[in-house]
């Protein structure tokens, strides 16, 4: 396929076919995420796939909003939880070619181990459209009831599922990504989503914030 046409091909689908995807296919998608960029080629990620039905079905108990909104992502017979770790990039950066040996958090302007990992993610999402595919990037959040505190209750859902999959402490979650075929009869997508679809001319400024020709 065309890389023109992955690009305009995907999107997060969110209804998928009960249908099985060759072990060549998903370790292809899975290497993918390897040739993504890293700051100082860190590689601060890791990714915990899973495959297996029981394993997929461990993990969407930690996604409820998705089961209870878009039951069928659960047929997809992939699943990726991409995952940073900050520890690489600060151990990198002390080396003696860059020389923080401080390790400072302070001297990030940005934290590179989410943005890192995101490009990975990505990675895996496109190389999914290339082999046919779809995906979907979501947040691995708790049900937000009543009595909600996001203070409290986000850390400790995303501590059960680390513990839940044997996941070391300093790796962090930064989502969960499924991959499959898309349902034959995937609801076409809405116009809002158009409408709400920023055009260049607004986000795109030229030498300086404001000129946009």
């Amino acid at each position: 396929m065309q890389f023109a046409e992955v690009r305009r091909r995907r999107r997060m689908v969110r209804h998928y076919a009960d249908r099985p995807i060759s072990a060549e296919v998903t370790e292809k998608i899975l290497a993918s995420a390897l040739r993504a960029p890293s700051a100082g080629f860190s590689q601060g990620w890791a990714f915990l796939a899973l495959t297996a039905p029981e394993d997929r079905a461990r993990f969407w108990r930690f996604v409820p909003t998705r089961v209870a909104q878009t039951p069928t992502m659960q047929n997809a017979p992939l699943v990726v939880v991409p995952l940073a770790h900050k520890a690489a990039y600060l151990a990198r950066y002390a080396e003696a070619d860059k020389g923080w040996t401080d390790r400072s958090e302070a001297r990030w302007p940005a934290p590179y181990w989410y943005i890192d990992t995101g490009m990975a993610a990505l990675m895996m999402l496109l190389t999914a459209v290339d082999e046919g595919l779809d995906a979907c990037f979501f947040g691995i959040t708790p049900q937000a009831g009543e009595d909600f505190e996001p203070e409290v209750d986000v850390p400790a859902h995303t501590a059960a599922v680390k513990a839940e999959f044997g996941i070391p402490d300093e790796y962090a979650p930064i989502g969960g990504i499924c991959v499959g075929y898309r349902a034959d009869d995937l609801p076409p997508q809405s116009p809002a989503v158009g409408a709400r679809r920023r055009d260049a001319s607004a986000v795109i400024h030229r030498g300086q914030w404001g000129t946009t020709t």
